[in-house]
């Protein structure tokens, strides 16, 4: 098992993490939640749900499914991560995702966190959030291109996330945040996981 990646699940004892999910209404940001819960944290962890706002996000958002089995229980949970409808009403995503971890962990604290950027790029804004909540593993949905999965990931020596498009959220995050950062892919309900990382690249993981 990729260090960092999937918890140790079998009856050692474990000390308590703070693990940091950057949480939208996106089936990549659905697909990690599921890693999460599935794979990397026990119920003595610290799960932080990191939202980071952005006024135009909604509108370029679709519906997602979320579907996790439950510890101990072949039931699953079933959650519709849509982002919540202009005028207030309905569940707010968020919540939704809330839900999910209590399905799965119940014991298990979870803090929902929404934030804005303060006048800086999304990446750094995660970046300090992670630090100054001393999180020890981010854990963020990646969507990649056909050209960012052949080329990988490069950044211009010097330059900084803000005004640079190409550089994506996620690689940007594993090459710089100070603790474990892993990049989920979700290969459809039962075609497990692609994780990436700084040391491992398109490490596969079965469902």
């Amino acid at each position: 098992m990729v260090q960092g990646m999937a918890s140790n699940r079998n009856g050692h004892a474990q000390t308590s993490r703070k693990v940091l999910v950057v949480a939208d209404p996106t089936r990549e940001s659905a697909g990690a939640l599921q890693y999460a819960l599935s794979h990397a944290v026990v119920e003595q962890d610290e799960l932080i749900l990191l939202h980071v706002d952005n006024p135009t996000s909604w509108r370029n958002t679709i519906s997602t499914f979320l579907k996790m089995p439950s510890l101990g229980s072949s039931a699953t949970a079933s959650l519709d991560l849509a982002p919540p409808p202009p005028d207030g009403d309905g569940v707010d995503f968020l919540e939704e995702m809330k839900l999910a971890c209590r399905a799965s962990q119940p014991n298990m604290k979870v803090h929902a966190l929404r934030v804005d950027t303060d006048g800086r790029d999304r990446a750094s804004t995660i970046l300090s959030h992670s630090k100054s909540h001393g999180v020890e593993l981010i854990i963020i949905g990646q969507k990649r291109s056909i050209s960012s999965a052949l080329l990988g990931y490069k950044r211009p020596s010097g330059a900084s996330m803000k005004g640079i498009k190409a550089i994506d959220t996620a690689e940007f995050l594993i090459q710089n945040s100070f603790c474990t950062c892993v990049s989920v892919q979700r290969k459809g309900q039962n075609g497990g996981f692609v994780l990436n990382s700084k040391t491992h690249r398109n490490f596969w993981l079965l469902a």
